[in-house]
């Protein structure tokens, strides 16, 4: 067995078995965070779904609030006019072929992808290369469209994906060690809205089964999942 390193070891035991409301779990993360860079904070939804079954599979995108604490690199496939305002909107990168050419290289200087729909035909066949690394445009997650401005606009503000795993539990950023713990309670109940808001109607059984939040390098903080307002209120005595 792994041994802990012993920084972890005093996180841990300090965060302890408790179960605390948002503010307080956040402001703990924040408190038992040792590495020497900027965290990041996420939590860990562990819903009560089977996600083999097509009618219980859960994904998505919300914004939040505060954004994420991440620069986002963003690629578009566009031409004409809709390149032009992806270039305006901010894209990091913009084309279509040649833009095609360095992904088959293998070069991936991006973090999210924006396609226009009448690009889906080439952006399709490099399925198999941005698929497995989360890239690829997709109409669901607002990444197909028209409106490439829009897309760029809110991947850079701080939009994040949720997607529950084959065990049912969705992943999901918060933001960074260096936000307060108020920016991330609102972060945490932007995306607790959304997973609450997106229960697949199929789901049987208690939907939410645990919350836990933590830092990158640090314990999870167990979080009372039955606080369904109010985020950024501390627990009443």
């Amino acid at each position: 067995m792994t041994k802990l390193p012993k920084n972890y070891r005093a996180a841990a035991e300090k965060v302890g078995e408790g179960v605390r409301a948002p503010l307080e779990a956040l402001a703990l993360v924040k408190e038992v965070a040792f590495a020497k860079f900027d965290e990041t904070v996420s939590v860990d939804f562990r819903l009560g779904i089977d996600t083999r079954q097509a009618d219980q599979q859960l994904r998505g995108t919300v914004s939040l609030p505060n954004g994420s604490g991440k620069t986002v690199r963003v690629a578009v496939f566009a031409e004409g006019e809709a390149a032009r305002a992806a270039e305006e909107a901010g894209a990091d990168i913009v084309g279509t072929d040649e833009l095609t050419a360095q992904i088959q290289a293998g070069e991936f200087n991006f973090d999210a992808a924006v396609a226009t729909p009448d690009q889906m035909g080439k952006v399709g066949r490099l399925g198999k290369i941005l698929g497995p690394r989360g890239l690829m445009p997709n109409p669901k997650l607002g990444t197909v469209t028209n409106d490439v401005a829009k897309a760029i606009t809110e991947l850079k503000g701080g939009r994040v994906e949720y997607r529950a795993d084959r065990y049912g539990i969705a992943h999901v950023i918060l933001g960074k060690v260096s936000f307060t713990a108020e920016q991330l309670a609102e972060n945490y109940g932007a995306v607790y809205d959304e997973i609450l808001r997106m229960k697949p109607a199929a789901a049987k059984g208690k939907y939410v089964k645990s919350v836990t939040v933590s830092s990158t390098m640090g314990p999870g903080v167990k979080v009372d999942s039955s606080v369904t307002r109010n985020y950024t209120e501390a627990a009443a005595e």
